[in-house]
């Protein structure tokens, strides 16, 4: 399947760098198929990968020759990526090899130009700054990954798994992309995207307008409020407790109790045996229908599945509290 080369330099990530080693550098037992030249690109003198050191193989010059060039997470996304790296993976690309980055290696992409009038994504935490930073970008913050073609982009950690998987498949098909998994004890595939991972969003300071609201509220979401009960609570209009919203929150009144009441749903999805039906009370949502719509639409999956896929009790009969066999079935 041709050369796979990792492109790496100081300030890199070392997990990313990792799992797509892992995923490209060997066949799993029993496939027969060509597999992938695994070439490792940098500075000839060393680089240093978090705490670890790192002989490449190659110079960054090499990349060109890839037919698929994989950057790995970028550890400070407020720096610019070095110019020798952005200007390797662009003549890469040019000289028609397929590039896929990591994480915050979406940055590096973006520097060279290749996400402009594209859809990509990164890790959560940085897709703000990143459809700042370059505004030509369309940045999607839900997915696990983003398939543009020639050019494909992760989103955080273990969503690099998710895209060297993706890539695999492409290349093999999914009975190998499906051995791999199973030698990594992954799923070969996971449903949803990044919204089941991203924390609720909190204020950053406890000297506002609504702190001492938002705490009444979180204790009572198993009831129906409104707009109005928030308002009457605060003592200011429906439209002055709209304005504090947005400043203190980043969003609206109903919309931050939405989030509250699934985080919720989450937390007792988690660590309860309750019924969907018990949670939707428990949570204001009525009835199961409403919180799986509700639920689905936000985080990406069903309650079911991200109670499978985020089981913190140990199954009956299992003292290590990993369900094993879910884990490697394709949600």
């Amino acid at each position: 399947m041709g050369t796979v080369a990792l492109a790496v330099t100081d300030g890199m990530l070392h997990f990313e760098l990792a799992v797509a080693y892992e995923v490209f550098g060997a066949a799993p037992a029993a496939v027969d198929v060509p597999w992938y030249d695994v070439e490792v690109c940098g500075a000839q003198d060393g680089v240093r990968v978090g705490r670890f050191g790192l002989r490449p193989d190659h110079g960054l010059d090499r990349l060109p020759r890839a037919d698929t060039v994989i950057v790995p997470g970028w550890a400070d996304v407020d720096a610019d990526p070095p110019a020798e790296l952005v200007d390797a993976v662009r003549a890469a690309h040019e000289a028609g090899a397929r590039v896929a980055s990591l994480c915050t290696g979406a940055f590096v992409l973006a520097a060279a130009g290749l996400l402009d009038g594209r859809r990509a994504t990164t890790h959560w935490a940085h897709t703000a700054v990143l459809a700042a930073r370059h505004p030509g970008v369309e940045v999607d913050p839900d997915v696990l990954y983003v398939d543009g073609g020639s050019v494909l982009t992760s989103a955080g950690k273990a969503a690099a798994l998710d895209l060297c998987l993706h890539l695999v498949r492409l290349d093999h098909g999914p009975a190998v992309a499906n051995a791999v998994a199973r030698r990594l004890v992954v799923p070969p595939h996971r449903a949803g995207g990044q919204a089941q991972f991203v924390a609720a969003p909190v204020p950053a300071r406890d000297d506002h307008p609504l702190a001492a609201l938002l705490p009444w509220v979180i204790e009572r979401l198993d009831r129906p409020l409104t707009v109005e009960d928030l308002a009457r609570r605060a003592r200011m209009s429906s439209r002055h407790l709209g304005r504090h919203f947005r400043a203190v929150t980043g969003t609206t009144p109903l919309q931050w109790l939405l989030t509250q009441r699934i985080r919720r749903a989450q937390e007792l999805l988690e660590a309860t045996d309750d019924s969907v039906d018990t949670i939707a009370a428990a949570t204001g949502m009525g009835t199961a229908t409403t919180l799986r719509r509700h639920f689905n639409r936000t985080v990406g999956v069903p309650p079911d599945t991200y109670r499978r896929t985020f089981r913190s009790r140990p199954a009956a009969g299992d003292g290590s509290g990993v369900r094993h066999r879910d884990a490697l079935e394709p949600q």
